[in-house]
């Protein structure tokens, strides 16, 4: 059953998009920042020692609770009413993937570089990253927007699609929250190295297998022993448990190179390269919406195809 409704929602997506008015997660970011605003101790706590808990921490955590706990409790009770659960779920799962909007976002980066607007580009590039995009030349806007697609169709898809299949709409909507949470606390900064730690390692552990089945399936419809060969040699040394084996593998499948050092919040971090080839240029976007569109695909098949199984087996 859940195989369909998944089917229904990734349609409604193709078709609608985000909401244009009012989206429910840009709701839950304004709650997020009341919170923050209200819990966060950061800019009157004394320095910690590293590897210590601190009352940052546990006000941190208890943020996290405050902010996803009451939206998944309440659709965890009402997906209990028979009648409604199916519309429940069709209407969660569609509102927490975001796969039409990723894209657009991409077209609109693409197009700006086609028509050598790159302040335009910069900007667009910008609304998908968390890095400063100011000094940025082409290349590296396009590279950043083909890590952008990679990366983000984990978090903004099949993690979502991988918990909903799992546990529902309840799940899908907490870990589409969570992930949401740490994209707004999970920095290492001085603001928030405390406060979102719980965040931050919640998105961790509710990503570790999404995350690795997004990388196989960015093998599997890409060149599988580029995207094997990358994720293996060079994952690990990526700073992100999760996002190192997507964007490896993704790079890979598509044979281009990503990666290198970026400013975040005005301080240039070093990153190691991913993939192998050339370096992704504008043409790269493309491909790499072409390649998430083919693990969506691959996705939608395998699940319909367990779904023809247990349905016949249980005949």
């Amino acid at each position: 059953m859940r195989a369909y409704l998944l089917i229904a929602a990734v349609l409604l997506d193709a078709l609608l998009g985000e909401p244009r008015c009012w989206h429910p997660l840009v709701g839950f970011g304004h709650i997020a920042c009341r919170l923050e605003a209200r819990l966060n101790p950061s800019h009157s706590s004394p320095v910690a020692p590293p590897g210590s808990f601190t009352r940052g921490h546990a006000l941190g955590a208890l943020a996290v609770l405050l902010a996803a706990g009451p939206p998944v409790l309440a659709v965890a009770m009402l997906d209990r009413d028979r009648l409604l659960a199916p519309l429940l779920a069709v209407a969660v799962l569609y509102f927490v993937i975001g796969h039409r909007s990723l894209h657009e976002h991409a077209i609109a980066v693409k197009d700006a570089l086609r028509r050598g607007d790159l302040p335009e580009a910069r900007r667009r590039v910008g609304a998908m990253v968390s890095r400063d995009t100011s000094d940025m030349d082409a290349h590296r806007v396009a590279a950043a927007t083909v890590e952008s697609l990679l990366e983000n169709g984990n978090d903004a898809l099949f993690g979502a699609l991988f918990w909903f299949l799992l546990t529902g709409a309840p799940g899908a909507l907490a870990y589409r929250l969570i992930n949401t949470l740490d994209a707004m606390w999970g920095y290492r900064t001085d603001r928030y190295r405390r406060f979102g730690w719980a965040a931050a390692r919640l998105d961790d552990l509710m990503n570790f297998l999404p995350a690795r089945l997004t990388a196989l399936s960015y093998a599997a419809v890409g060149h599988v022993a580029a995207a094997l060969r990358c994720w293996r040699l060079q994952a690990p040394a990526w700073d992100s448990p999760n996002a190192g084996p997507v964007m490896a593998a993704g790079a890979g499948a598509l044979r281009v190179r990503v990666g290198g050092g970026a400013f975040y919040h005005g301080r240039w971090h070093e990153r190691s390269a991913l993939g192998e080839g050339r370096p992704a240029d504008v043409g790269d976007i493309a491909r790499a919406r072409h390649l998430v569109l083919r693990a969506l695909l691959f996705w939608i098949g395998l699940a319909a195809l367990i779904a023809v199984l247990r349905r016949s087996l249980n005949a």
